[in-house]
């Protein structure tokens, strides 16, 4: 996968994770069966504070990972 894509896949995600935390998406999908599909399948079962909570934990794995991928291209999933 080349960096641009790597990038550009990262941004995707941080839009994601970043409308749970500071736009209401939490809010919006906390009881709902959606939260089970984008989030956690265990999601439903969790406050908006749990899923805020989760989202947070998730942003900062996947900025670690993203760093890691940026120089060591290995760790990239797929061959784009």
């Amino acid at each position: 996968m080349g960096v641009a894509v790597w990038i550009g896949l990262f941004l995707l995600s941080s839009l994601f994770w970043a409308w749970l935390l500071f736009w209401g998406g939490a809010d919006w999908l906390e009881g709902s069966w959606l939260a089970a599909v984008f989030v956690h399948f265990r999601a439903m079962e969790w406050t908006a504070e749990g899923i805020r909570l989760f989202a947070g934990l998730m942003w900062l794995g996947e900025g670690i990972w993203f760093a890691i991928g940026l120089f060591v291209p290995e760790v990239r999933l797929f061959k784009l």
